[in-house]
């Protein structure tokens, strides 16, 4: 028998306005990645990384934090804080790759798949600052779809944002749109995840109370 975990509806809908929120900033601050040059060029693109993965990394800990188990819960700060390294490393690399003038198809799937795996790694890096013992177990048809879902959402992501660099008024209202898509799709990786989680009756987080839940 496994322990089942409950959420928090207000938390829950918190993460997913935080993850549309992000994906607009994204969706912006790649148009002027774009048109900037030199210094510039680099200062927008470290400022969108840190935005951007910054802004996924607390979707995905708002979404732990809407979570509750029937035991202490507490996180590793040290491992934490690789799960953001992680999110905003993986974001510069994306935002870099759709700031090109061009995108060949093979570099936008080879990115897609890149960017998919960098945010899988970020939400199970973060599931293992948990450091539970016995070990979380995953369900491997769910553990896999999370993967495919964050590749995905990744490939529809890269495609949106180097085609939505445009400032016309048609264009600033197709980015509110795309951020809703690509929300929905960054907070379905991450709930999907946390489905194939496993927690065993005896569970218990070895943390300590340094960074609980509270």
């Amino acid at each position: 028998m496994l322990i089942t975990g409950a959420y928090n509806p207000y938390l829950v809908a918190l993460s997913v306005l935080v993850a549309c929120f992000a994906s607009y900033t994204a969706l912006d601050l790649a148009g002027r990645i774009g048109s900037a040059r030199g210094t510039a060029r680099r200062i927008w693109l470290a400022a969108a990384a840190i935005t951007l993965g910054g802004g996924i990394w607390s979707m995905h800990f708002i979404g732990m934090l809407a979570f509750s188990l029937p035991v202490p819960m507490g996180y590793d700060a040290p491992i934490t804080m690789l799960s953001m390294v992680i999110a905003v490393v993986v974001s510069g690399f994306a935002l870099y790759i759709v700031s090109r003038d061009t995108l060949a198809a093979q570099n936008l799937l080879l990115g897609a798949v890149l960017m998919g795996i960098g945010i899988a790694s970020m939400h199970y890096t973060g599931m293992a600052a948990m450091q539970t013992a016995p070990p979380i177990q995953y369900d491997p048809l769910l553990f896999s779809a999370s993967i495919v879902i964050a590749i995905l959402a990744s490939l529809a992501a890269l495609a949106i944002a180097f085609s939505l660099r445009s400032d016309s008024m048609w264009m600033i209202y197709a980015k509110y749109a795309a951020a809703v898509v690509m929300g929905f799709a960054i907070t379905g990786m991450h709930y999907t995840g946390m489905a194939a989680a496993r927690f065993a009756p005896d569970t218990i987080c070895l943390t300590g109370p340094g960074v609980d839940n509270s």
